[in-house]
């Protein structure tokens, strides 16, 4: 299998590429990471050094693959953060070009835009971007609940609620949607739900909550969701692998009071994860 992932990425950490690419590459992914921004660290820190790359520069890689005659061989394009929507629209050209050139490929977007208890954190237009031209270009979106909800326009409070909310976004166009972490009126406090509702059904995982919040963490989980789907064409099969697979990454990483993904010590974790989940028809 050959992804295209066009994310950001930074050199200390795992955000973006430096997040989604290794546990690709460890389940046997060919991946052909293009970044939209080089930085030193994430910007949870405070400060950083590096660059954000102009929109031309993804056209421009693209094409290079282009000439090579690769793009039939992309099974699949994988997007995340994007820093406006000149990167959103250069994204989507990208997209076309693999479409046209493998009418097999999908595309999985991760539309990031915000979180519970931070609220949005994008840029102005990007919310807008991804509503308006992103997800409904998508095959496959990746949404935390914040996300589901701003996309849908519907608060989410309970399970019914949820499934109602991505409803609405397949409507637009998506095959599945995955919410990432949800926490609904039947969710227990010491528990953490995910939900992925496609034309095979509806289904929904629930692991022990950690007290854990990393950045990256969405980055992986989208990249073995749509992995796994690929794969395996089973939106419950998906579920379940990414699940289980993210779950013992985060406990690894929680466990060793770690401020970064321990990708590398936890990559076991992609190919056999120590703790299974199974998702459960709803």
């Amino acid at each position: 299998m050959n992804i295209l992932s066009i994310q950001s990425h930074v050199a200390f950490g795992h955000v973006g590429n430096a997040s989604a690419v290794f546990p690709l590459q460890r389940l046997g992914v060919e991946v052909w990471p293009i970044h939209t921004v080089q930085f030193s660290n994430h910007t949870g820190y405070g400060a950083w050094r590096g660059q954000v790359f102009e929109a031309q520069v993804i056209d421009d890689l693209v094409e290079g693959i282009a000439e090579r005659g690769q793009l039939a061989r992309c099974d699949g394009v994988l997007s995340g953060y994007m820093g406006s929507a000149d990167i959103g629209a250069a994204i989507l050209r990208a997209v076309a070009k693999v479409r046209a050139a493998n009418p097999r490929a999908d595309y999985c977007c991760d539309p990031v835009i915000g979180d519970v208890g931070r609220g949005v954190f994008v840029r102005p237009g990007i919310p807008e971007f991804m509503r308006e031209q992103a997800v409904p270009a998508a095959d496959v979106i990746t949404p935390n609940q914040f996300e589901l909800e701003l996309l849908s326009g519907r608060p989410v409070q309970t399970r019914a609620d949820a499934v109602a909310a991505c409803e609405v976004l397949r409507a637009t166009g998506p095959k599945v949607v995955l919410v990432t972490s949800l926490h609904t009126q039947e969710t227990p406090d010491t528990s953490l739900d995910m939900l992925a509702c496609g034309p095979d059904g509806r289904f929904l995982v629930r692991t022990p909550r950690l007290d854990v919040s990393l950045n990256g963490a969405g980055d992986a989980i989208a990249a073995l969701f749509f992995f796994h789907w690929k794969r395996s064409g089973s939106t419950a099969l998906a579920l379940g692998a990414a699940a289980s697979s993210i779950y013992g990454l985060l406990s690894r990483t929680h466990e060793a009071g770690a401020r970064e993904l321990l990708l590398v010590d936890a990559q076991d974790e992609f190919v056999r994860p120590t703790r299974v989940f199974t998702a459960e028809a709803i």
